[in-house]
């Protein structure tokens, strides 16, 4: 019998006749079919094979990936070209140190003439009962400063009430640096940043940022797109060139899905509306909200942060009604996935959340700001589990003042803009 996945990827095993297989490479079984014991990896096919691929972790973000070379399906040394079609259409670079042990573990199959074969020798064994094995993911809970930390200011090592930041595939920081009215990148090891926008002061001249509370960044290009929210205008720079390609706006959070389309949150008219890339002439369409402030499934009460999922489903962190919530593609009304049970330090409450990100397996990290916390709510439960932080208000290695930025790298290590400290802190993932 092969391992069945329960919510928070607890698994059972039964005694039975097996072969035991290596994890890293599959052959013989579907797009993201189980490949190892953790129900978080999935064979990913490789372009030009049939049925065959590598077992991957699933868990890692879709913005860390960038598409394999058009001509020949190369990537850079250390990652492989295979199909993710939950984050692209397009074949993407994969790092190969998440494929295979230790987060793809090998996986016992049934030995029976139907079994999928897989591109390695195998050894039949037996196996006896096994115990109910938790292989949930967690994280040291003391953080490592990987940004500023060096007091508030506006000094190339400092930063002043970061809200946000984003990781490419090299561990290269872009930081939302709120109150320098910056987006500062902080290259992997190194002891400072440097200015990629704004930094020329507070104001609305093109090359001016005020209060930018996002970025999204593009690394084929390194374009970026920033809800500039003190200026009411969402913004693309390219290369010190800037571009408006939404004015008039009350931005705060923003998203893009594997389509194209832009997301952004409204926190006046209470709603989340969608463009289609390149065609921002006009009013969006209201995809989350839109019926005034309020506490009901189909309104937002200050919608901040949003998360978009392969199904262009919407996750809404909403600032005032202390919860995160789901729009599906076309509803009319959302579900409420973390929070909703009023502001407090419970575990089934939330206080002022900021960024949501959600996994593919519907897993919900948050940022508890004023719990200083950060949250992980697993699909369907009715209350959640402290991940990193909840240990009061603080400075210490293992204290926020107001986490509001969540990422992961591609080693899923957890990055928090501790937007109080003035810092970026990491927490490195137990494996």
């Amino acid at each position: 019998m092969v391992p069945t996945a329960i919510q928070c990827l607890v698994f059972v095993f039964f005694s039975m006749p097996i072969i035991r297989v290596n994890s890293l490479t599959c052959q013989g079984i579907s797009q993201y079919a189980q490949c190892s014991l953790n129900s978080a990896c999935g064979c990913m096919h490789m372009p030009g094979a049939i049925n065959a691929g590598i077992c991957g972790f699933t868990h890692l973000a879709c913005s860390g990936f960038v598409p394999c070379a058009s001509s020949n399906n190369v990537c850079e040394p250390g990652y492989i070209c295979v199909y993710h079609p939950v984050c692209y259409t397009l074949p993407i670079c994969y790092p190969v140190s998440m494929a295979g042990e230790p987060f793809c573990p090998t996986i016992t199959m049934t030995n029976t003439t139907t079994q999928p074969t897989f591109i390695t020798t195998t050894t039949s064994t037996t196996s006896t009962t096994s115990q109910p094995e938790n292989i949930n993911l967690k994280w040291k809970q003391n953080g490592i400063t990987v940004a500023g930390g060096n007091g508030l200011g506006q000094e190339l090592n400092q930063l002043y009430h970061p809200k946000g930041v984003f990781l490419d595939k090299k561990k290269n920081m872009f930081i939302v640096d709120y109150y320098n009215h910056r987006i500062v990148e902080w290259k992997y090891n190194e002891k400072e940043g440097q200015i990629i926008a704004g930094g020329t002061g507070q104001g609305n001249r093109m090359d001016q940022l005020n209060f930018p509370s996002v970025v999204i960044v593009d690394q084929q290009d390194h374009s970026m797109i920033i809800a500039d929210q003190g200026n009411g205008r969402v913004i693309r720079w390219l290369n010190q060139t800037q571009q408006i390609l939404i004015h008039n706006i009350d931005c705060y959070g923003l998203a893009m899905d594997k389509h194209g389309f832009l997301y952004v949150s409204d926190t006046k008219r209470n709603e989340v509306r969608r463009w289609k890339m390149g065609e921002y002439d006009n009013e969006g369409l209201v995809v989350a909200g839109g019926n005034g402030k309020g506490d009901q499934l189909n309104q937002l009460d200050f919608p901040t942060y949003i998360f978009v999922d392969n199904d262009q489903s919407v996750y809404i962190s909403e600032y005032y009604n202390h919860r995160v919530m789901k729009w599906r593609k076309d509803a009319k009304e959302g579900t409420i996935v973390a929070g909703g049970n009023g502001q407090g330090r419970n575990l089934n409450q939330l206080a002022a959340p900021e960024v949501v990100i959600v996994d593919h397996l519907g897993q919900t990290y948050v940022a508890d700001s004023w719990n200083n916390r950060v949250m992980r709510w697993c699909k369907g439960k009715e209350e959640g589990e402290i991940v990193v932080g909840g240990n009061g208000q603080g400075n210490q290695s293992n204290q926020f003042i107001l986490p509001m930025g969540l990422s992961f790298d591609d080693e899923i290590n957890l990055y928090v803009a501790d937007h109080y400290n003035h810092r970026i802190q990491k927490f490195e993932i137990i494996l």
